[in-house]
């Protein structure tokens, strides 16, 4: 198996987030309480490839043409400083990925949660990836369906198309498990790996469950609209509302391969709410971006919101400090992970992966792209070198501060 090889060059985006940022995001500073996370996201953000962060001064060594290049802010919520990252993190996984069918299953929380969930981002999403992992280790352990441990990686996703709050987290799962003595691969069957109505069952009892002890030890807060669920009369009431409810757990076709995964992978996990190149304009103090409409065969879509309206939404996103956001359990936990993966590979006669060398910046940008970034773009025929490092420029916006807890 081949990791992620040679990727069509992209063209830069007519309008970016940075720009949006840049022209409206001190006044949203000014009229909106916002977390610490959030300051630091719109800072890095319009700083992002700006004099604010320094950079180097370039000349090529045949015509002496001379450019600069400035840093990157590298914040995981800024659209442009994902791509190396992100391949980065595919080629790691290259090792981990057995030459077999792989499933992917939704975990979605109840949008009844959106609220609670904007106060209590971390918990929320931390019950999130224990419960849909615990389900999941359960059902494959179960005898009737597997008797043994998975592979599973979760990826956390907080944003609809629409860039609303529609909190769920994307699973890939091995179509197979080990045997709880290490000696056979026990295969999943064709074309089925858990039943989805049960597993959604398993799901919603384990986070209700999970949420009520969370109330009880006094993990949770509440304020604004959930000021009311400090009671406990209330909560529980609150909760028997999410047990009535549908909980949505869905599994789609499994992956022909192992290729098809890190494809897949490659579109999911470093992803941000929105794109550059889904937006369409900027004016009048209006966003347009396009949208994908997948209750209505996939259509795209055009939609138009306030720039107050699209930065809320932007920074509805934002991730807890320190939060991770793609998690292994089972085969793929850290702690065993080699060990049993090399177990699995002598089980189904598959070859050890073979280790890559490190590979700089540049070499990964023609890999990846086809294009030469130490080649001069005036010129086509020199070859840029660094002739002075530019410190950052001061700026005259704040340090970011928490200003309260965000809206």
């Amino acid at each position: 198996m081949d990791c992620p090889g040679q990727a069509a060059p992209a063209t830069r985006p007519a309008l970016e987030v940075a720009a949006i940022v840049r022209a409206a995001g001190d006044e949203y500073r000014a009229t909106h309480r916002l977390s610490l996370q959030q300051q630091r996201v719109l800072t890095a953000i319009a700083r992002c490839r700006t004099a604010a962060l320094g950079g180097q001064r370039i000349q090529c060594d045949h015509c002496g043409a001379v450019t600069i290049s400035y840093c990157s802010c590298r914040n995981r919520h800024c659209p442009k400083c994902q791509t190396l990252a992100k391949q980065r993190w595919l080629e790691r996984q290259c090792g981990d990925l057995l030459d077999i069918d792989y499933w992917h299953l939704v975990f979605t929380l109840p949008h009844t949660l959106n609220a609670l969930a904007q106060g209590n981002p971390s918990l929320i999403y931390r019950l999130l990836f224990q419960c849909a992992s615990k389900t999941l280790l359960e059902f494959g352990r179960n005898p009737r369906w597997l008797g043994g441990e998975l592979g599973i990686t979760l990826v956390l996703h907080t944003w609809g198309q629409r860039l609303d709050q529609h909190i769920h987290v994307h699973c890939v799962v091995t179509g197979g498990a080990l045997s709880a003595h290490g000696k056979r691969w026990i295969a999943a069957k064709p074309g089925f790996l858990f039943p989805v109505r049960a597993l959604s069952a398993v799901f919603r009892g384990k986070y209700l469950d999970a949420l009520a002890r969370a109330h009880q030890d006094g993990e949770l807060h509440f304020a604004g609209s959930t000021a009311s669920l400090a009671d406990t009369a209330a909560f529980r009431s609150f909760v028997t509302t999410l047990k009535a409810q549908p909980w949505v757990v869905y599994a789609k076709a499994p992956f022909a391969g192992a290729d098809q995964v890190l494809a897949y992978l490659g579109r999911y996990t470093h992803r941000v709410a929105i794109a550059n190149h889904r937006l369409v304009s900027f004016e009048n103090g209006e966003v347009s971006f396009r949208w994908r409409d997948y209750a209505h065969a996939n259509k795209t879509k055009l939609m138009a919101l306030s720039v107050e309206e699209f930065l809320r939404r932007f920074l509805l996103h934002t991730l807890p400090a320190g939060f991770v956001r793609i998690r292994h359990y089972g085969l793929l936990g850290n702690r065993c992970r080699h060990e049993k993966l090399a177990r699995v590979r002598i089980l189904l006669a598959q070859p050890d992966p073979q280790p890559r060398e490190p590979e700089s910046v540049e070499a990964m940008m023609l890999r990846l792209t086809g294009i030469d970034i130490q080649r001069c773009p005036v010129c086509d025929q020199g070859r840029l070198r660094v002739i002075a490092v530019l410190a950052p420029t001061p700026t005259d916006r704040p340090s970011p501060k928490a200003t309260g807890p965000p809206r």
